[in-house]
């Protein structure tokens, strides 16, 4: 079974909509160790509003805080510690689709980012959206990675083509495209499923 770990080159990319994808395609288990903010609106209950499958569970939060902010700021709001033994991946027999919180080097205490929760068996797909500055982000993503020794790395690029952009990334670090999420009027059930199909063949990889 596979574990996927959905993250961004910074917030506002795109992931819980590639989280929905993947969790559609792979009918996953769907896990968001930290939440700050929009709690009656959650990351969580979005995943929930888009996927048509009966078979995905949607686990709790590890962190569910308040104040839409650095999960360390949020949880310093809340009076509480984010300590990462608590941060417990929850046990399935199902593939499992983890989506992170912002970027990979957002803090969740003083030592500790979400870089931190990624464990060795976790495949990483990496939501790219072009805007000035992308290049730098998703690049600077991809080396944090790496840098830890992760191999299994992909793709997803979020909004309309920028070719110029999207060459040199891929130039650069010869990572693979899953897919593209376009730019769309609004995202139902029904165009997460066509995302779905489109990108199941791509997910192993």
């Amino acid at each position: 079974m596979q574990k996927i770990f959905v993250t961004g080159i910074s917030t506002e990319v795109g992931k819980t909509v590639a989280s929905a994808i993947c969790v559609e395609a792979l009918e996953a288990d769907y896990w968001k160790p930290v939440q700050a903010g929009e709690l009656e609106d959650s990351d969580s209950h979005k995943i929930k509003k888009f996927i048509s499958n009966s078979k995905t569970k949607i686990f709790p939060n590890s962190y569910a805080l308040k104040t839409p902010m650095s999960p360390h700021a949020a949880a310093e709001i809340d009076g509480v510690l984010i300590n990462l033994k608590e941060i417990k991946e929850p046990k399935t027999s199902n593939h499992l689709v983890i989506e992170g919180a912002g970027g990979l080097l957002v803090p969740l205490n003083d030592t500790d980012t979400i870089l931190d929760i990624i464990k060795p068996d976790y495949k990483i797909i990496v939501v790219s959206r072009h805007y000035l500055g992308s290049i730098n982000h998703t690049l600077l993503t991809l080396q944090a990675l790496q840098s830890k020794g992760i191999k299994n790395i992909a793709l997803v690029f979020s909004g309309n083509e920028l070719k110029t952009t999207e060459e040199i990334i891929l130039r650069k670090t010869g990572i693979p495209v899953i897919g593209r999420i376009n730019e769309e009027d609004k995202f139902t059930k029904e165009v997460i499923k066509k995302y779905a199909n489109l990108f199941k063949a791509n997910l192993v990889f």
